[in-house]
């Protein structure tokens, strides 16, 4: 496989243990994992001397880095200015965890919008405070990673494309998820035209629209095949993290507004680590493919 690729992934979807996730992933030959969910207990609660205690060793003796803190920042209602009030001081912990694991990205969101109102009407609202928390990234040399999410200001490609072109840092910066697009009606292959300059972190997940169900990788609508394909000839280094989200998970809890059975139905037979399993062997078919074609 390519070694300007590197496979890493949402461990906590394997189990709540993190022992047993790294065991996982040590198993399956990755080498990183993005940091979300830590024995239960979700990464924007720990402190920076939890984590050194903690966190810190066990990774270190699985020889395992961190790909991106998968942080739950920007998951705020946009007019809740006491929680925004809070995450900056999060966002600030998380920096200096980021550090101390030497790892360069935190994964964001762009504000939930309250139910039935225009998105579009809280822009300069949702700009100012994401510059705000580009801002506390900059002091430690941090890069903030917008996760297009549904239910938020950045859910299609357009917002997302505004939001970083008017924040214009390069503390902020883009993830590409294919699933997410897919369950908000858009066509994945014109985001990612719209927004390849900006992304430079790739989520692993793929989707259908008949039940907005998750589905093993490259069997979706997320045309990962064909946009992995484009994004390596482009030059795309980097990380390549897996989000199955194909069986239920203790966190996926702190990450939906609607209700976890509408999104992952347990009727594929598969534990968290069978379906761990099969998305990273799914994922390293597609990329296989992509290189036997190119040489």
């Amino acid at each position: 496989m390519d070694n300007d690729l590197l496979i890493s992934g949402f461990s906590d979807e394997i189990s709540s243990d993190f022992d047993t996730q790294l065991e996982v992933v040590s198993k399956l030959g990755m080498r990183y994992i993005s940091l979300r969910g830590v024995d239960g207990k979700n990464i924007g609660d720990f402190t920076v001397e939890e984590i050194k205690e903690s966190v810190q060793p066990r990774l270190q003796r699985a020889g395992i880095g961190v790909s991106s803190i998968g942080s739950p920042i920007g998951k705020v209602f946009i007019n809740d200015e006491e929680g925004f009030a809070k995450q900056k001081t999060m966002l600030d912990t998380l920096c200096q965890i980021a550090n101390l694991l030497e790892c360069k990205y935190i994964r964001i969101f762009s504000f939930y919008i309250p139910k039935e109102e225009d998105a579009d009407k809280y822009r300069v609202e949702v700009i100012s405070k994401i510059k705000e928390f580009a801002a506390i990234a900059n002091k430690y040399d941090v890069i903030l990673l917008h996760e297009n999410e549904k239910d938020i200001y950045g859910d299609i490609a357009r917002r997302c494309h505004e939001i970083l072109k008017e924040v214009g840092s390069d503390h902020f910066k883009a993830i590409f998820d294919f699933a997410n697009f897919v369950q908000c009606g858009e066509d994945a292959q014109e985001c990612y035209d719209l927004l390849k300059d900006e992304i430079v972190y790739i989520h692993i997940k793929d989707a259908v629209t008949t039940d907005s169900q998750n589905v093993v990788c490259g069997t979706g609508e997320g045309k990962i095949p064909e946009i992995l394909a484009q994004a390596i000839q482009s030059g795309y280094k980097g990380f390549l993290t897996l989000e199955p989200h194909l069986v239920r998970f203790d966190s996926l809890k702190d990450l939906e507004l609607e209700d976890a059975d509408k999104i992952i139905k347990d009727n594929k037979e598969l534990d968290g680590a069978g379906g761990y399993k099969l998305q990273y062997e799914s994922l390293v078919n597609i990329l296989e493919k992509i290189e036997s074609r190119e040489k």
